[in-house]
């Protein structure tokens, strides 16, 4: 527990009040695992990339999009490593599946408020997970991304 001033301050909350926020880095050996989706159910899903083609891909349940993303070798980038602090893994999801979706929380909508070419079915990639019902939807990439340099890097101009 954390005090301020003798005042007794309660942790930080991450994705939407799920689980505590937690500012350090996790293991370079758990990055990537996706060997606890194994024995998930497969789904078959499409990526529209920002070039207008399309890569279809097979998913497992319980993954997320960005996790997907990234087994796949799609450039959706989740700067953030999904704790919801940036919006360069925002994509854009098929009105059917959007539709079927919990409402995002405050926070994710805190970020698509940065995104870049938002839509009305914009999500955070990291904040949306497979299930049954991707089965054939198109995910579609945005044309550009905006990545703020959280860490205070300082772009050099062209």
């Amino acid at each position: 527990m954390l005090r301020v001033l003798g005042q007794r301050l309660l942790p930080a909350r991450a994705a939407c009040g799920r689980a505590p926020r937690l500012f350090h880095a996790s293991a370079t050996a758990l990055h990537g695992d996706m060997s606890k989706f194994a024995a998930n159910p497969t789904v078959h899903l499409k990526f529209r990339l920002r070039d207008d083609s399309i890569k279809e891909v097979e998913a497992k349940t319980g993954m997320s999009i960005l996790d997907v993303a990234h087994a796949n070798d799609i450039d959706l980038e989740g700067a953030c490593e999904s704790s919801m602090a940036c919006s360069t893994c925002h994509v854009i999801l098929e009105d059917p599946v959007f539709d079927e979706l919990e409402e995002a929380c405050e926070d994710e909508e805190d970020m698509l408020d940065m995104a870049f070419g938002l839509t009305h079915t914009s999500r955070l990639g990291c904040q949306v997970f497979v299930d049954e019902g991707f089965e054939g939807t198109t995910v579609t990439l945005p044309k550009a991304t905006r990545n703020f340099y959280v860490d205070g890097h300082v772009p050099k101009p062209h």
